[in-house]
């Protein structure tokens, strides 16, 4: 009795689910140029498309956190004066992208973390050297700043676009060259082309050290890409139009190692191929449906392990890079198919139930690290990819659309300066100050409020413009502040206050005088004691002045007019104490001021004035 044995694999049941819708990117107008593409590039940061555009081309960038519907001022990445046939995404990083397009350019591009509303037309460096549109670009996998294009003009150029010059040209291909794959260090690159021939190039020798003519006997399209052994996986087409696969081993060219046909239809496979895994995805344009393999070192080394489904047709395909997928939830590999409006990624996973870190299924993978820099990969060294451990691998941002909370623009205005009235005292008013023809004058004050006159409370003194204020030496026996409050909007009308209204006894603290306008006290040695009395004056007005300019310094205030002045009766001896008297007035200043000036006989050798 024979018993059927199952081959044993970690990957036999890996399954594919989509993403939910709210977890896609929707309204995205894919190109519909007429290249075998994938139109698609994607890293743990960044998703790239290739876009519809009116005069010329343009690609979409967007952050992986971005998910849901696109919306419609979003900026795009403009630059090419063609459509849009490749981009690539730099493995050392993951800000830097390469595009090429049918303008015969490939440009390099810098793309910011935070994109603004502005579209993105500058690029870091324009490579032009190809005479026919370029379809292919691609980076050096371990060396830094080394580019492969390649073009319709059937020429290979590598480009240093850290100086934007040619290090190396190849035209040994005398058809159309459908694509170009990288070997794992970098040494070497396998071609497939219009002539049928797969071809394996030495760069750095500008030749071509292996070939093998019709891999395939079908003349549509090929792909090829070197695996991690050295081998080369090919997709094609037989005679039949049927679609196969083949395994190839470069240094025996004349028999494939595998070949396995698999269905007809017209859309070129497009294969993507994870190292670490061993692992084919195969994608067809057109094709609704994602086939994988697992590549081995036992017959039939190329082993069928299952198929991913959906309703829609794809028009193209990203692969993240090993280090972009999700650790945490078994992921091995992420797929985002394009669709015709949007964008849905496809997430590969092993069914596991413990959440510990699967150290089978994530070997040290490739870094974002190159291993060389140009001029030592030019000069004949190569070095494998530089390798991280998954353990601490990146985990893509939640599934929710990044939210940047605004500044409040209030929030940069400068506080408002508090208005200087009579009764804040935590004020810190200047003073107001006039040395020989210098004169500052208080600006304009909001009105102040109406004071209520009662015995328990300090009667404020008001000063309605217009009022000019005069000292002499003996209304200034000792250092003398000025402080003003803000001028009243209207002329106020109140009733003088005689010296009965305000006495002595009723008066403990300093009193504010109130003076109706028009008035222009003078003070005289009679209406001052000879204790200090700070009076209170607004802020000046600029020009500074530097206090070592004036010695003997006296506040003046210097208001407009003086129609009327103050006389001795109005402001008795026993309406002010000997403590401490504030006088308050609030002058304006809207026009030039004419004061008196100071005389030496007007101002005798006064003491030197206190602090306010």
């Amino acid at each position: 009795m024979s018993r059927s044995i199952v081959r044993q694999s970690k990957f036999r049941h890996v399954f594919g689910q989509a993403v939910k819708t709210e977890q896609g990117y929707d309204d995205i107008r894919v190109s519909k140029v007429t290249w075998d593409s994938s139109f698609c590039a994607v890293n743990p940061k960044f998703l790239a498309v290739i876009v519809e555009s009116s005069g010329g081309g343009a690609f979409l960038v967007l952050p992986l956190s971005k998910m849901g519907r696109l919306d419609k001022n979003h900026p795009l990445v403009t630059g090419h004066a063609g459509p849009v046939l490749d981009i690539d995404w730099c493995p050392h990083n993951d800000n830097i992208l390469a595009s090429c397009s049918e303008d015969t350019t490939a440009m390099v591009w810098q793309i910011p973390d935070q994109m603004g509303t502005q579209p993105i037309s500058e690029p870091i460096v324009v490579l032009e050297g190809h005479s026919k549109r370029v379809g292919i670009v691609t980076w050096h996998p371990t060396a830094r700043n080394i580019l492969l294009t390649a073009g319709s003009d059937n020429l290979i150029i590598i480009w240093n676009v850290g100086t934007g010059e040619a290090l190396i040209s190849m035209d040994d291909h005398p058809d159309l060259i459908y694509n170009v794959s990288w070997n794992r260090n970098g040494s070497l690159f396998c071609t497939t082309c219009k002539d049928r021939r797969l071809r394996v190039c030495d760069p750095r020798k500008r030749e071509v050290v292996a070939e093998r003519m019709a891999p395939h006997d079908g003349i549509r399209p090929m792909r090829a890409i070197f695996t991690r052994d050295g081998n080369l996986f090919t997709t094609g087409f037989t005679r039949m139009s049927q679609r196969e696969l083949g395994l190839w081993d470069p240094t025996h060219f004349e028999e494939p190692i595998a070949l396995l046909e698999l269905d007809t239809s017209n859309g070129v496979l497009l294969p993507y191929y994870d190292p670490d895994t061993n692992m084919v995805y195969l994608c067809g344009k057109g094709d609704s449906s994602i086939r994988y393999f697992e590549i081995t070192e036992e017959p039939p080394y190329v082993h069928y392990l299952s198929t991913f489904s959906s309703k829609e047709p794809q028009r193209g395909m990203g692969f993240m890079p090993k280090r972009g997928v999700d650790v945490s939830k078994c992921e091995i590999a992420r797929l985002y198919k394009l669709h015709d409006k949007k964008c849905e990624p496809i997430a590969m996973t092993v069914p596991r139930k413990s959440d510990l870190f699967q150290d089978d299924l994530y070997p040290d993978t490739t870094g974002p690290d190159p291993a060389l820099e140009p001029e030592e990969w030019l000069e004949g060294r190569d070095e494998d990819p530089i390798l991280q451990s998954m353990r601490d691998g990146y985990v893509p941002p939640k599934s929710r659309e990044l939210k940047v909370a605004r500044k409040n623009v209030l929030d940069s205005r400068p506080i408002p300066r508090r208005s200087m009235s009579s009764c804040d005292g935590s004020a810190n008013l200047p003073v107001l100050l006039e040395i020989g023809s210098h004169t500052l004058c208080p600006p304009l004050c909001p009105p102040p409020l109406s004071p209520t006159l009662s015995p328990s409370s300090v009667p404020p003194l008001l000063c309605p413009p217009p009022i000019s204020l005069t000292l002499s030496h003996s209304s200034v026996p000792h250092s003398v502040p000025l402080l003003c409050p803000p001028p009243c909007p209207t002329p106020l009308s109140p009733t003088p206050l005689s010296p009965s209204s305000v006495s002595h006894s009723s008066v403990p603290h300093p009193v504010p005088l109130l003076c109706p306008p028009p008035l222009s006290p003078t003070l005289s040695h009679s209406s001052v004691s000879h204790s200090s009395v700070p009076l209170l004056c607004p802020p000046p007005c600029p020009p500074p002045l530097s206090p070592s300019s004036f010695p003997h310094p006296v506040p003046l205030l210097c208001p407009p007019l003086s129609p009327t002045p103050l006389s001795h009766s109005s402001v008795s001896h026993s309406s002010v104490s000997h403590s401490s008297v504030p006088l308050l007035c609030s002058p304006p200043c809207p026009t030039p001021l004419s004061p008196t000036p100071l005389s030496p006989s007007s101002v005798p050798h006064p003491p030197p004035l206190s602090p306010p």
